[in-house]
């Protein structure tokens, strides 16, 4: 990393630009794009542990169990799945308990780990992104980032299956 940093600093040298101004200019921008991203967070934080917190997650997986059985999907990663569009955290700390209750070479271990790998916390980056961008009509955003996400849950587990099955 020192190197990496080094080497802009060196190629903005040798082609003429202040480097100071460009580091200090790059700053400001993060900190207006962080000022203007504070709000989104300010209100998907704490609704997401309010969620957590409720046990909806934990009764929609016993709801949707048998309709996970059917698909293929082992069903202790039905939270991992209902978890991972809304909370980055909240869906490692249940993939990191599936890991360690059934172990990382098991399928339910192997399948927690490639569905997390694969998948997104698409209301975070929605919410962060768009209100970065200033978008304020994103009507296909949210379902197609929640169908891609269920494509990648779908295929982790067809894929973990067939290859550690």
């Amino acid at each position: 990393m020192p190197l990496l940093v080094l080497g802009a600093i060196l190629t903005a040298a040798a082609r003429g630009t202040d480097v100071y101004e460009a580091m200090t200019a790059g700053a400001k921008k993060g900190l207006l794009l962080t000022w203007s991203i504070l709000p989104s967070l300010l209100v998907i934080f704490p609704a997401l542990r309010l969620l957590r917190a409720s046990g909806l997650p934990e009764l929609l997986g016993q709801v949707l169990q048998p309709l996970f059985t059917l698909l293929g999907v082992p069903e202790e990663t039905g939270i991992l799945m209902l978890l991972r569009p809304l909370s980055g955290s909240g869906a490692l700390a249940e993939a990191s308990e599936l890991i360690q209750r059934h172990g990382p070479d098991s399928l339910i271990g192997r399948t927690a780990a490639v569905m997390l790998g694969s998948s997104e916390t698409s209301f975070y980056v929605i919410a962060v992104y768009f209100s970065a961008a200033g978008v304020k009509h994103d009507g296909r955003a949210l379902p197609a980032a929640l169908l891609a996400d269920l494509v990648c849950f779908l295929s982790s587990a067809w894929i973990c299956r067939l290859l550690w099955g």
